[in-house]
């Protein structure tokens, strides 16, 4: 305000009204809002505008901005964030030499601009604080750790670090000595994820003035720079580890370094699962403050989705809510706050909100864990919905007034508290927290920690308390998972599988977070009903939990496998399983040699509560079940003895869903309740995902040529015909998708059309999906994928004139992964040449010389429930990347075995459309673009060579080639 007066007494005139215009009636921080989503060319020709245009563009913080959204490859900075985006432009150096010589106006002024050039420019020397709320402790004992913090409250500890080489080795300089080459992550409020060679980060920490610094935060570190981590061990306070029982690679990040110049920082978060953390501290000073579970900081707001219960957070940079909101808070309402030093660790429990900002340069490493004291909070924090992830943040702020029932909740708290507006969005923002009372009440109740005063009441962290906030509507395998959650459903159920068999003496806690995050208990209890209804034994200790990545409930039961449908609701369950035992009948009634690599069907039916109790209903797929037939799946007409869930009608739901944005199954109140099962014979041995490290090659090349073999098998299959009793959606008004084509049969049409439906909305899918699907490539995705589908089919008339389809339509199974490969043990006897010798009796030798090793062999195909009808080559997706991980050789083996046309020869020597359509490589790229998996996930993980592909094309030939090299078999 001061600068303002004084413009108007030295009477100059204020430029902003006549310099911007119209665009003078939004604030300055809506206008560089703006400019931020425009190209560096773009704010470089706006600066010429005028002379408060210049200014705004010439900001720095909008430079930064447009830089890092334009990062392709390490970020090198260059003296200044303008002159670093322009020479990512390729600018010729006469535009960007002016840009180190700015023009000065006076008559203007702007509150914004200052604070922002403030907050770039200041120093934290003066910043050390702490407030003594945060407890420093040296040489503390396991069992004083876990009686006193663990799980319960923030500690500063000293001397864990002492015997680190870390304590030495870690500072700038050694770091740039032995790691100046080495690529880090960084840090940013930036979608692209940017990483910088240490060296340049080291240059760019010299001579930066951001208020929001770079970053390197940086959760590869180990693999990038293994070194680092023998420099460093766990601290005997954080040995327990769940996650420990996971695979490298499976496992969620866990592991930062952490470097960065004064003003950077960590702005207002709770950590990642509801997961602890320790963080030590190697070079430099950090301040840190602190608010319990469900205190949200004044300044941030908690963003909470209604539909998958994904937790975003809006808030400030450290240093500016430091600035802008702290001073602001009574002293009552001030968080803890601590000096982070040199050597200190500092621990962070469960659900804790915390803020940190570097005083100076800093290194640090940090590690988050679940053990014993915080497993039950990881498992909710995984649970679908959304009400309990706003409380385990936000406190009793993320409830909605009259959200649960009267005396839902009152064991817990004062329902009558509750008092402010309702949120109906479907996305909710909860508001930021009002300075209440009684800061320093942290007393802790059954071991949970209280936090401060809402509305009058207390908050406890017990995971009682916050269990009762779950939507027990709400199902694992069938909700949406929220993307937030640090690891996928499927790795979820493993990783508890995992801990069930590691820890045995800890299943009672583990058996607690599994009701939490997979309805455990419901699911078992469905189980022991249909295993007490068969005369199977009821699950033992050991079979309480659902195995397997699949996306239903499987139980292994003595020699049995139970299988509940669940997946994409009643609708797709039923079809499911109706389709799988149409294909089952097929088997037998044409006596496939398939079928002898298919587990045996011992049962199948309906579960469904009726009155509160469990009934079943046996079903061998014909007819429709009176229960069923109450919730309308199928018109009346369909009602008869035949398959009426069978391939064709799944096909027809498939077609319907792929034609909807957000398909919604059938949800009458008849409905609730109905769960398909199907039991099979359990097969003996491991399935090829267990394997697949310790298989000799040959093995896995013996794998290839037994899947093309059954391949063979199931596509000479006789499909079922598309008789008149299927009332198909395409003869129901939908018919807008494609042309009219003559001659394509009706088996084909109802493929192509699906495939068109999803065609529309493939760029909104690919753009959700994101990372590590290049942009560049989702952009160019509509003109690769083909306009007419019937393309694909080639089609060519015969000698009588007749259309014809050249290439195979079959059934398929849609899903042979690696843990729907079953390989059976057999023994390899091998014998010596030499006479034998005493030695030859010990062990696994015998008299004559001879030895025996266990050796894998293919044996089964598991889980057909998602069988349909359509091109071969469809098959070919999951085996060749999942299966085979892309290895050519092992495509190679399998075509060899297969010995089937992929398209059909014709008389007239060729076919009639564009070359792409003569590539079977187009073709599976095609499918794999339209996947309703993120099968592109999975390409550019596995080549990521080809994130930097300038064309669908060069994706195509890279990972398909293979495929345009067979020419099959007439």
């Amino acid at each position: 305000m001061t600068e303002i007066s004084e413009t108007h007494t030295r009477g100059l005139k204020d430029r902003r009204a006549d310099a911007l215009g119209d665009l003078r009636l939004l604030p300055d921080e809506i206008i560089l809002a703006i400019l931020a989503s425009f190209g560096a060319r773009d704010v470089s020709r706006l600066a010429c505008v005028s002379s408060v245009m210049y200014i705004l563009c010439n900001e720095e913080p909008l430079w930064m901005s447009l830089c890092l959204n334009n990062v392709k490859d390490h970020l090198q900075y260059k003296g200044s964030w303008k002159k670093t985006a322009l020479l990512q432009e390729h600018m010729p150096n006469g535009y960007i030499e002016p840009c180190e010589k700015p023009l000065h106006f006076d008559g203007f002024n702007s509150l914004f601009l200052y604070r922002r050039l403030y907050r770039c420019h200041t120093t934290l020397d003066g910043f050390t604080f702490d407030n003594g709320k945060a407890e420093r402790r040296k040489d503390l004992s396991l069992e004083a750790f876990c009686h006193e913090y663990d799980g319960k409250k923030p500690v500063l500890l000293a001397g864990l670090a002492d015997t680190w080489p870390a304590r030495s080795t870690w500072t700038t300089d050694q770091l740039l000595m032995n790691y100046g080459d080495t690529a880090f992550k960084i840090s940013q409020r930036s979608s692209r994820k940017i990483t910088m060679k240490f060296k340049d980060y080291v240059s760019y920490m010299k001579v930066q003035h951001d208020e929001d610094p770079l970053y390197i935060f940086d959760d590869k570190f180990g693999e990038v720079a293994p070194g680092l981590l023998k420099d460093y061990s766990v601290p005997h306070l954080f040995q327990e580890d769940f996650f420990d029982v996971l695979d490298r690679d499976q496992r969620p990040p866990f592991r930062w370094l952490i470097i960065g110049p004064e003003r950077s920082g960590a702005s207002w978060h709770v950590d990642p699962a509801l997961t602890s953390a320790w963080n030590t501290l190697l070079c430099g000073r950090k301040r840190w403050a602190l608010y319990p579970p469900g205190r949200v900081p004044t300044g941030v707001t908690v963003h909470v989705n209604e539909e998958d219960g994904d937790v975003n957070i809006e808030t400030p940079t450290s240093l500016q809510w430091w600035l802008d909101f702290y001073p602001l808070l009574a002293d009552e309402d001030k968080p803890i706050e601590c000096t982070q030093l040199p050597g200190e660790t500092i621990y962070v429990p469960s659900g804790w909100w915390h803020c940190v900002l570097n005083l100076e340069t800093t290194i640090a490493v940090t590690q988050n864990f679940v053990n014993s004291k915080n497993f039950e909070f990881v498992c909710l924090d995984m649970a679908p919905g959304y009400h309990h992830k706003g409380v385990c943040r936000a406190g009793m702020l993320a409830l909605d007034k009259g959200s649960f029932e009267n005396g839902k909740i009152d064991a817990f708290c004062d329902k009558d508290g509750l008092n402010h507006p309702d949120l109906t969005r479907k996305e909710k923002r909860v508001r930021t927290y009002q300075p209440g009372k009684d800061p320093d009440n942290q007393s802790a109740r059954n071991g949970a920690c209280k936090s401060y005063d809402l509305w009058n009441q207390d908050f406890y962290y017990d995971i009682n308390f916050l269990s009762v906030f779950l939507d027990q509507e709400k199902d694992h395998y069938s909700s949406l998972w929220s993307s937030s959650n640090c690891i996928g459903q499927r790795e979820m159920r493993e990783w508890l599988c995992k801990l069930w068999v590691g820890k045995p003496g800890m299943r009672e806690l583990i058996w607690k977070g599994a009701c939490l995050a997979l309805n455990a208990g419901k699911w078992l209890e469905r189980t022991a009903q249909i295993c007490t209804f068969h005369g199977l034994p009821p699950p033992t200790d050991d079979e309480r939990l659902p195995v397997g990545t699949g996306s239903n409930p499987v139980y292994l039961i003595s020699d049995s496998v139970v299988k509940l449908f669940v997946e994409g609701g009643l609708e797709a369950s039923i079809h499911s399983l109706g389709a799988e035992l149409e294909f089952y009948s097929l088997l037998c009634k044409v006596n496939s040699p398939l079928k002898d690599h298919i587990p045996d069907v011992l049962a199948s039916g309906i579960l469904f509560l009726d009155n509160g109790s469990y009934t079943i209903v046996p079903w061998d797929g014909k007819g429709v079940p009176d229960v069923i037939a109450k919730c309308n799946l199928v018109p009346a007409k369909c009602m008869e003895d035949g398959f009426s869930f069978g391939v064709w009608s799944k096909k027809d739901f498939e077609y319907k869903k792929a034609g909807a944005s957000t398909y919604e199954s059938i949800s009458s109140a008849e409905c609730a309740g109905i769960w398909p099962y199907i039991i099979t014979k359990r097969c003996k041995g491991k399935i090829f995902a267990r394997l697949r490290d310790t298989l000799p090659r040959d093995d896995v090349l013996n794998l290839a040529s037994f899947l093309g073999e059954q391949l063979h098998n199931l596509h000479i299959l006789p499909h079922p015909s598309l008789n008149d009793s299927i009332h198909l959606s395409l003869d129901n008004g939908f018919m807008d998708e494609i042309s009219d084509k003559i001659g394509i049969p009706a088996e084909w049409e109802i493929f192509i059309r699906t495939l068109a439906r999803k065609r529309k909305d493939v760029s909104s899918r690919l753009t959700k999906w994101g990372d590590p699907i290049p942009s560049s490539l989702m952009e160019k995705v509509d003109e690769y994928l083909p306009n007419d589908f019937a393309k694909l089919l080639n089609i060519f008339q015969d000698e009588n004139g007749q259309d014809k389809v050249n290439k195979p339509c079959c059934w398929i199974h849609s899903d042979i992964m690696d843990d729907n490969i079953h390989m059976e043990p057999c023994r390899i006897s091998s014998c010596l040449t030499t006479p034998a010798t005493d030695s030859c009796l010990t062990g696994n030798g015998s008299a004559d010389g001879c030895t025996e090793e266990v050796s894998w062999r293919p044996g089964h195909i598991l889980d057909f429930s998602d069988l349909s009808i359509g091109d071969p080559i469809w098959d070919l997706i999951p085996i060749h990347l999942d299966v085979f991980r892309g290895d050519p050789c092992l495509l190679k083996q399998f075509l060899e075995s297969y010995k089937l046309p992929l398209v059909r020869r014709t008389s007239q020597n060729g076919l009639e459309h564009d070359d792409k359509f003569r590539r079977l490589s187009y073709h599976a790229m095609c499918y794999c673009i339209l996947h309703e998996e993120n099968v592109l996930g999975a390409i550019f993980s596995l080549w990521k060579e080809l994130k930097v592909a300038k064309s669908w094309e060069e994706v195509e030939e890279t990972v398909w080639g293979e495929l345009n090299n067979y020419d099959g078999f007439c």
